[in-house]
C-alpha cells in the first residue's frame, strides 16, 4: 500500500510540475527553466546524500553512462517544456505515453528480449491512439505537436541507460551528481552568448529577471520535479513494478483535470478517443507482461 501511495503521489506531482512549466513558459526562456529545474535538484540532493553518508563516487563506466543519461534527461525535459508552449497539458502527456510502446520495441530489437505478437499488436493499436491525439493538435499548431513523440523516444532511451546502471549506484547519489552535471552544462550554455564575440541571438538561452511570483514558481518546479522522481524511485522499494506500472497511466487523467482547472483545456472528441485507446493498449501490455512473468519458471 505504501508503494501504491508513493506512485500515486508521483502521478499527481508530475503533471503539476508540467503545468507550472506551461505557465512560466510564457515569460521565462527555456534555458532558465531547465537550469533552475536541475539546480534545485542538485541543491536538495547533494546535502541529503552527504547527511545520509551516501557515496557520490562512480567508476568510469557508470560515470560515462551517467553523462549520457543526464544529456537525455535535459533533452527530454526541454522537449516537454517546449511542447507545453503549444499544446494542452493532457494532450502532451498522453502523446508522451507512447514511451512504453517504444520501450517494448527497443527491448525486442536492441536488447533482444522476447516480445509476443499480442504485445506488438497492442503497440500498433496504442500508436494509432497516439496519432488520434496528435491529429487535432497538429492541425492547430503544426510540427510542435510532434515534440511529445521526441519526449517519448528520448525517455525510452533514458530508461534503457538507467537500467544499465541502476544496480551499480544509489538512486539519490545518481540524481545528485546528475543534477550537478546538468546545472554546470546548462549554466555554461546560458553564459555562452555573452562569452562569444559579436552580438548573439539565442532566445531560448536569454536570461530574464523573474517577478517574485515567477521566482517562487521556478523554485517550485525544481522541488516538484525532484520529489516526483524520488517518489517513483522509492515506490519500487515497497511494491513490485508489475503492481505499480498500471498506476502510471493515472498521470493522464490527473493531467486532464489539472489542465482543465488551470487552463480550461479539455480534449476534443477525437483526442479523448485517442487518449482512451492509448491507455487501454498500455494497460493491456502491462497485463501481458505480468502474465508472461508468471509463466517464467523461477531460477534454481
Amino acid at each position: 500500500m505504501l508503494g501504491i501511495l508513493l506512485m500515486l503521489g508521483f502521478c499527481v506531482l508530475a503533471p503539476m510540475g508540467d503545468a507550472l512549466a506551461k505557465v512560466l513558459g510564457e515569460t521565462i526562456p527555456l534555458g532558465q527553466l531547465l537550469v533552475t529545474r536541475f539546480g534545485v535538484q542538485a541543491a536538495l540532493l547533494i546535502p541529503f546524500a552527504w547527511l545520509t553518508a551516501r557515496s557520490l563516487k562512480m567508476n568510469r563506466r557508470v560515470f560515462r553512462l551517467m553523462l549520457y543519461r543526464t544529456g537525455l534527461h535535459i533533452i527530454g525535459i526541454g522537449a516537454m517544456f517546449t511542447s507545453l508552449r503549444f499544446l494542452p497539458l493532457a494532450d502532451a502527456v498522453a502523446i508522451a505515453f507512447v514511451m512504453p510502446f517504444i520501450m517494448l520495441l527497443l527491448g525486442r530489437y536492441v536488447l533482444g528480449e522476447t516480445v509476443g505478437a499480442r504485445r506488438l499488436i497492442a503497440c500498433c493499436v496504442g500508436f494509432i491512439g497516439t496519432l488520434l491525439v496528435i491529429q487535432p493538435s497538429f492541425a492547430a499548431v503544426g510540427l510542435p505537436a510532434l515534440l511529445p513523440l521526441v519526449v517519448a523516444v528520448v525517455f525510452a532511451l533514458f530508461m534503457l541507460v538507467t537500467r544499465q546502471i541502476a544496480k551499480d549506484v544509489d538512486p539519490i547519489s545518481l540524481q545528485a551528481v546528475s543534477g550537478v552535471v546538468a546545472t554546470i552544462f546548462l549554466g555554461v550554455l546560458l553564459l555562452l552568448p555573452d562569452l562569444l564575440p559579436g552580438p548573439q541571438s539565442w532566445p531560448m538561452f536569454d536570461i530574464v529577471f523573474p517577478s517574485g511570483l515567477d521566482y517562487a514558481l521556478l523554485l517550485t518546479i525544481g522541488i516538484i520535479g525532484t520529489l516526483a522522481h524520488l517518489l517513483m524511485t522509492w515506490s519500487l522499494r515497497f511494491a513490485p513494478s508489475a503492481t505499480l506500472a498500471p498506476m502510471q497511466y493515472l498521470e493522464i487523467p490527473f493531467a486532464t483535470m489539472i489542465g482543465y482547472l488551470i487552463f480550461q483545456d479539455w480534449p476534443n472528441g477525437l483526442a479523448f478517443l485517442g487518449i482512451t485507446i492509448t491507455m487501454a493498449s498500455g494497460l493491456y501490455i502491462v497485463a501481458r507482461e505480468r502474465q508472461t512473468a508468471r509463466l517464467v519458471p523461477p531460477e534454481t
